[in-house]
């Protein structure tokens, strides 16, 4: 479990008045849980662009993009057994530093589906 200060997201661009902005911002206060899932979204965009820029993952970096695959395949409407599967799909030895295929023997992901919160469990998430 991930803990963190309470986080307040602005939603207006800055320096961009608004009708009726007397000059202070809105804001929304997120949760311990949306902080979290927050957090692991913003890990793997970095993850992301290093493995685009042709860098070997970490350990964070791996778990991370693996996680927010598996969070974005339930948002979709994908059922457990498709994201077990395709979940194992999103790495490969060649995108991890050396040693972390046999570091990962499984990813767990408790996620959102349509029809309620399911842990999907990727075994052996790097091929």
């Amino acid at each position: 479990m991930i803990h963190l200060p309470t986080c307040v997201v602005a939603v207006s661009e800055p320096g961009v008045p608004e009708p009726g902005d007397d000059g202070e911002v809105e804001s929304m206060q997120l949760t311990p849980h949306e902080q979290e899932r927050l957090l692991i979204h913003v890990a793997a965009d970095v993850a992301q662009r290093r493995k685009d820029r042709g860098l070997r993952l970490n350990h964070p970096e791996a778990v991370a993009l693996i996680t927010a695959h598996v969070l974005e395949g339930a948002r979709d409407g994908r059922t457990v057994a498709q994201l077990m599967e395709s979940g194992r799909q999103v790495l490969t030895r060649d995108d991890v530093m050396e040693g972390i295929p046999e570091m990962l023997h499984d990813v767990q992901v408790e996620a959102t589906f349509p029809d309620g919160t399911k842990l999907v469990t990727v075994h052996e998430p790097i091929t």
